[in-house]
């Protein structure tokens, strides 16, 4: 017999259509409540819980120097399981109603500067070979298209059109969207395909990036892949994919281009989460500020 957290977990993933490792995320942090109250209050049933009972929880998460980010992300999986539980009409009122999330700090994503771009490929200008043409290939598609790491990773040969220079990517709750390549990214693709053709073996065909053993590529690979292009060239502390995606947004509204306009670039459901990227840069803010105050001593 289906249990509600079995459920739960199909909703998700069938009707919330949340990726796998998601929805994986959410069941852990709930079967880890579950364990919690199990031991502490000798009560397995999660279902019928009272808000005194989830703060217990939450303080000895803090007591176990767990951050409040990650706090929040696991209250956030039983609000989700909660708030299913009201819609299928197992409970009348979510314990977590009144809950007010923990306080976290703002970290400012500094984007890489234009210069730093070009720095860090001007290493490989003319790249040789299948690794150094698909490794610069890698960083000028996240650059020029904005595209999320896990898009890249699934990207499908067939979803890469030549002729018409555009890419579909999936993106989050398996949304498709259509981006445009810049004609350099385009001969870029022909380069790389030429070289992939000579893999010697290859397994994972469908995808169109792949190792040098023909498998598909996995995060920490472009993860480390990105870091280490811009390691050389930049202080930043971060320097990750996601940094590249910002850079791509951040430089689009620096040179004119409507939000709205990134929205859909980025794939983003709403404005609000593309609003974060409309802050300039420091040195663009610094350079502004400099040539429109008139005591600037010119």
């Amino acid at each position: 017999m289906a249990t509600n957290k079995d459920a739960f977990r199909d909703y998700l993933l069938l009707e919330k259509k949340y990726s796998s490792h998601t929805v994986t995320a959410y069941c852990n942090d709930i079967a880890s409540f579950e364990l919690f109250n199990t031991i502490h209050f000798d009560q397995e049933n999660i279902e019928q819980v009272n808000y005194s009972q989830i703060r217990t929880w939450i303080v000895s998460l803090v007591d176990d120097d767990i951050s409040n980010t990650s706090v929040n992300r696991k209250i956030a999986s039983l609000k989700a399981f909660y708030k299913f539980l009201l819609k299928t009409k197992q409970i009348e009122v979510s314990p977590l109603l009144k809950h007010k999330a923990l306080k976290t700090p703002k970290l400012l994503q500094i984007p890489f500067s234009e210069k730093e771009l070009e720095d860090a490929l001007s290493h490989v200008q003319n790249p040789v070979g299948f690794e150094e043409i698909r490794n610069k290939l890698i960083v000028d598609l996240f650059y020029t298209t904005g595209m999320r790491r896990t898009e890249l990773i699934h990207l499908k040969v067939v979803n890469v059109n030549l002729s018409g220079g555009t890419v579909k990517v999936l993106g989050k709750r398996n949304k498709e969207r259509i981006l445009p390549v810049l004609p350099i990214i385009i001969n870029q693709f022909s380069l790389y395909l030429k070289e992939r053709s000579s893999v010697l073996s290859i397994v994972d065909g469908d995808y169109f990036f792949l190792t040098k053993k023909g498998l598909k590529l996995n995060d920490s690979f472009v993860y480390r892949l990105i870091n280490s292009y811009f390691s050389a060239v930049s202080e930043k502390v971060k320097k990750s994919p996601h940094i590249l995606r910002h850079t791509f947004a951040t430089h689009l509204l620096n040179n004119g281009a409507d939000l709205n306009s990134v929205k859909e670039l980025l794939g983003h459901s709403s404005l609000a989460s593309t609003q974060i990227y409309t802050h300039s840069s420091l040195t663009e803010l610094k350079k502004v500020y400099e040539d429109a105050h008139p005591r600037n001593q010119k």
